[in-house]
Formats: C-alpha cells, sequence, structure tokens
C-alpha cells in the first residue's frame, strides 16, 4: 500500500494531468475530424447532384454515394487513429462482422450485385419507358438507379421504388432504346362492302400521316374474317417521339375515311338454325295372350 500511496502523492501529479490533457486533444482532434469529414462528405455529394453535367444521369446517384460514403470512411479511420487505436484490428473486425451482416442480409446483397450490373450493362437509362418484373407488372419512366432500387414514375405520374433484382432477374422491355416503333391497329369492315377498295383508302389515309416514315412503307392487309366481318391491319411504322400522337389521330381519322368511302359499320349478324323433331309414337298396348288369361283364372 506504501508504494501506491507513493505514486499518488502530489508531486506525481503533473504526468496524470498531462496524460489526461493529450488524451482531452486527441479526442478533440477525432471530433474535428469526423465533423470535417461529414461536412466534406455533403458538400461533395450536392456539388456532384447540381453540377456533375459531365457524369452520365445514370451513373450520378451511385458516384454521388460513392464519393460520399468514401470521404466519411477516410474521415472515420483518420479519427481513430488520432484516439490511437490500431486500424489493422478494427479491418480484422469489420471483415468478421460484414461474413455475418452478409450473410443475415442475402436479399439486400442481391439488390447490390444487381444494382451493379444494371449499371455495367445498361439495359436501360434515365428517361427510358420499361417495363419488367414478373409478368411484367412493373412499368415506368426510369428516374433514378441506385445500389439497391430504381425509382420509377407510372404513367398516372405515381412513383414506385423497384428492387434491382426484381428488374435484373426477369425479361426488361426497353420501349426508348430504339429510335422507330411499329403500330398495328385493327379495322373491321363489313363483308358486304368492297374490301379492296377498304384496303386503298386505308393505305392512303396512312401515307398521309407525315408522321408515317415512308420505309418500312405502310401496309394494309386482312388479318381474319370474323362472324360476317372482315378485319383489317393497318401496320406503320414512326418515330417514338410521335408515336402515341400519330396513333390517336390516326385511330380517329380511320372511321370518318371508311365512312366517306361507303364503308358501313359492321353489325356482327349469327344464323340460328332451329332443328324439330317428330315426337315418337306411342306403342299400342298388348293383348294378355291365353297362357296369361289362365294363370289369372287359376289365381282366382
Amino acid at each position: 500500500m506504501q508504494p501506491l500511496l507513493e505514486h499518488l502523492h502530489p508531486a506525481n501529479w503533473g504526468f496524470l494531468w498531462d496524460a489526461l490533457s493529450a488524451l482531452a486533444l486527441r479526442l478533440c482532434a477525432a471530433f474535428a475530424i469526423l465533423w470535417f469529414g461529414w461536412w466534406l462528405s455533403r458538400r461533395v455529394g450536392n456539388w456532384i447532384k447540381r453540377r456533375g453535367s459531365g457524369i452520365d444521369p445514370t451513373l450520378r446517384p451511385i458516384v454521388r454515394d460513392t464519393a460520399v460514403w468514401g470521404v466519411r470512411l477516410v474521415a472515420v479511420i483518420g479519427a481513430l487513429s488520432q484516439i490511437g487505436i490500431q486500424t489493422a484490428s478494427i479491418v480484422a473486425v469489420l471483415g468478421a462482422a460484414g461474413l455475418a451482416i452478409g450473410l443475415a442480409l442475402q436479399g439486400t446483397l442481391q439488390n447490390i450485385a444487381a444494382g451493379i450490373m444494371l449499371l455495367l450493362l445498361r439495359p436501360f437509362k434515365v428517361g427510358d419507358y420499361i417495363d419488367g418484373g414478373v409478368g411484367a407488372s412493373v412499368a415506368g419512366t426510369v428516374e433514378e438507379v441506385n445500389l439497391f432500387t430504381t425509382r420509377l414514375t407510372k404513367p398516372d405520374g405515381i412513383c414506385e421504388y423497384v428492387p434491382n433484382s426484381g428488374l435484373w432477374s426477369n425479361s426488361i422491355r426497353n420501349y426508348s432504346r430504339n429510335p422507330t416503333r411499329r403500330l398495328d391497329l385493327e379495322v373491321e369492315v363489313s363483308v358486304r362492302d368492297d374490301v379492296n377498295h377498304a384496303i386503298d383508302v386505308l393505305r392512303t389515309l396512312a401515307a398521309a400521316d407525315p408522321r408515317v416514315l415512308a420505309s418500312p412503307a405502310p401496309q394494309v392487309m386482312v388479318s381474319r374474317f370474323d362472324d360476317s366481318t372482315a378485319v383489317l391491319n393497318i401496320r406503320v411504322w414512326s418515330n417514338i417521339d410521335t408515336f402515341w400522337d400519330m396513333r390517336w389521330d390516326l385511330s380517329r381519322k380511320v372511321r370518318q375515311a371508311l365512312n366517306d368511302a361507303h364503308c358501313s359499320l359492321p353489325v356482327r349478324t349469327r344464323e340460328l338454325h332451329i332443328v324439330q323433331t317428330q315426337p315418337a309414337e306411342p306403342e299400342p298396348p298388348t293383348r294378355p295372350t291365353q297362357s296369361t288369361q289362365s294363370t289369372q283364372q287359376a289365381q282366382q
């Protein structure tokens, strides 16, 4: 006990004060490094978001998140070094913890892997209209691709977040990738009318629309016959930016063009044949035989 009391003598308190002062300075430096790292990461993220015009819009969110968390990771390592913690042991602990977390979050890691594959192979980009998922249940305009989810805007203006694995594990249909698109429009004409004349009228109508491409040339053909009706198919090509306007206008003009060509609106008719059969004549009653009469008399 005496040696311990000697170490606690007021003459040795200067060493304790110096040690506490050094520890306080290290803690303040670590806190300052963390604060500066978080402040710098926010500034870097905002700069990439506002002025990163040289970065592809599809890759911009991933680049922003990578830059932000890269700066923060460097700040955390610098803060731990100021305190005196060996970073090698921290890396080993983080590796073991990462393995356990990875086994527990397999679905999340699948989304990350799918997001990386979507960014590398680029089946779509920001601004494309796609549908995909199981049974093409996901459809909308791509707004942002993150590591975990893809943000879409549906045609009715609703925002939808889709897990990346749900898109990557199923077929994706991109409506904006090719510059042109084909329109197939079905029109019904009565079989009593001149079908060839109706075909010529519809071909002339399609060729007169400036949004219809001349190559491939517009086509009008008989698709099938159904219940006294001839179904004609108008097949034209147009650019994707004018596709829907052309579709609505062409659908509106088709009926008027057929009316001007004296092609009546088809009325579906069916013939019903009723077959009546004669009822079967009743069989005459059978007269009892002599043996039957003898048996009845014996019983009486």
